[in-house]
């Protein structure tokens, strides 16, 4: 028997007339004569053809929607529509048998929310194979990006002390028996006998751990799982995901905009290159869910419209100050058509507002920089005017933001003083404070939420359907 060819490779291969072996599951099997067959290689499946009158009729039966198979035979040129190569089977062999009348996975359409009842088995329908082929080629071209630039990967702790956005919304670590969790004298949890001697939480960010590597390094980047426990259950929050967090000495806040929009252009244009059919299959499935919308709610763009979109058009660049007095003045706003009015400086953004100045109002990706200090975090570089940080949040069509990020307050005096603002406790923050009182320096990081990231490229509507197992409220199966 010749040695596995992956389907992909046939479906590419110039030659015909030559002895294959592939392998793989069963899609469909029609007329008990043409097996559809996919090795998850590509969302394209391999036509077989069986020889029914030679094949023993017990085996014809056991090749069914599901089955894992091998099969040995000739690649022709395909004498029908749809492919151009197909196999004339001379022998198969069931590795694994499928019971039809159990098997969920059906090759008819099933629905998102199905699917992710049965996320252990969703990886074979089409959709969910093109997306995470996608996420692959996406996370390994974020790690090129940086490694071609020189940056460092660094690997931050998934357990730690602190709460880098200190919003409280953390998951507790601990190896304490529940049912028994010893108290001080006064009553209170004893977190001196807990495994670590203190309270602590899974991570909700690696930046603070990012900067300490920045201020020897230079320039690092952190890729790795975060944890917030949010109790939320919209389509764009999980419990569980992935976070892309660079942190750059010597960095200004033009320099942090620069390698943003360079790495996103860099990371879906590798998406757009490696995955060409993946994202066609996409578009397509997602024209044809918009067609199910009412007219005002339809995208005015396709999937591949907007991620060339993206790549084509400098991102526009403006203060939250500026883009205040856009949306206060947008029909939408005059008309009360937003659903959170504009009503004046210091308002928090909401992603219909920063939809309106990406799709409608500017029609291409916009970074807006200098929020108010007080809806940004503690870390961010304080203006000269006293009201606003260098934050830069960048928002892209259909999603608001995908990055946010900042120059770094580098000054010890000033970082102290916005922590006491905030009531962050500088004792537990002292080796952050450190990086400060020993050779602070200029810099500036941002963060993408790997998913955010995933969610736009596919095409998705949910953030659950772009991570394998996603993790949400109530929800930790597989």
């Amino acid at each position: 028997m010749s040695q596995r060819v992956k389907i992909k490779a046939l479906l590419q291969s110039q030659q015909t007339d030559i002895d294959v072996t592939v392998k793989g599951w069963v899609r469909a099997f029609r007329s008990n004569r043409f097996i559809a067959l996919n090795d998850g290689s590509t969302n394209n499946n391999i036509q077989i053809v069986v020889d029914f009158e030679n094949t023993d009729p017990a085996l014809l039966k056991r090749i069914t929607v599901g089955a894992a198979l091998s099969v040995a035979g000739k690649l022709v040129a395909s004498q029908g529509k749809g492919q151009n190569v197909e196999v004339i089977a001379t022998d198969i062999e069931i590795l694994g048998d499928s019971d039809p009348e159990k098997y969920p996975i059906q090759p008819k359409k099933h629905s998102l929310e199905f699917l992710r009842e049965n996320a252990h088995l969703r990886f074979r329908t089409s959709t969910f194979g093109a997306i995470f082929r996608v996420r692959n080629s996406l996370a390994f071209a974020v790690h090129q990006f940086f490694q071609e630039r020189g940056f460092v990967y660094l690997h931050t702790p998934v357990i730690t002390a602190s709460d880098a956005e200190g919003a409280g919304e953390t998951f507790h670590v601990t190896n304490f028996d529940l049912d028994d969790i010893p108290k001080t004298d006064t009553g209170e949890i004893d977190f001196k006998q807990d495994f670590f001697g203190r309270p602590t939480n899974l991570t909700v960010s690696g930046q603070l751990e990012g900067e300490l590597g920045a201020m020897a390094l230079s320039d690092v980047y952190t890729f790795g799982p975060t944890f917030r426990a949010e109790n939320s259950n919209t389509t764009r929050h999980l419990a569980e995901f992935w976070m892309i967090e660079p942190e750059v000495a010597f960095n200004s806040l033009d320099d942090n905009m620069d390698l943003a929009e360079e790495m996103l252009k860099y990371v879906i244009k590798y998406a757009l290159d490696k995955n060409a059919d993946d994202i066609e299959f996409l578009t397509e499935r997602l024209a044809e869910e918009e067609k199910q919308k009412p007219q005002n709610e339809r995208s005015e763009m396709t999937l591949l419209e907007k991620l060339q979109f993206c790549l084509t058009h400098d991102f526009e660049r403006l203060t939250y100050t500026e883009a205040i007095e856009i949306l206060k003045e947008s029909p939408p706003n005059k008309k009360k058509k937003f659903q959170y009015p504009i009503e004046g400086w210091g308002t928090d953004l909401q992603s219909e507002h920063e939809r309106y100045l990406v799709e409608k109002h500017f029609k291409k990706p916009v970074i807006l920089t200098d929020y108010p200090k007080e809806i940004k975090a503690f870390y961010m570089r304080q203006n000269d005017d006293g009201k606003t940080v260098g934050a830069m949040d960048i928002l892209f069509p259909g999603i608001g933001e995908i990055i946010g990020g900042s120059a770094r307050e580098e000054r010890l005096d000033k970082l102290e003083q916005r922590m006491d603002e905030m009531n962050i406790p500088k004792d537990e923050l002292w080796w952050y404070l450190d990086t400060r009182r020993f050779g602070s320096c200029p810099h500036a990081g941002f963060g993408l939420g790997f998913e955010r990231l995933v969610l736009f490229v596919t095409g998705m509507g949910n953030i659950r359907d772009v991570i394998p197992f996603p993790r949400f409220p109530k929800n930790a199966e597989f």
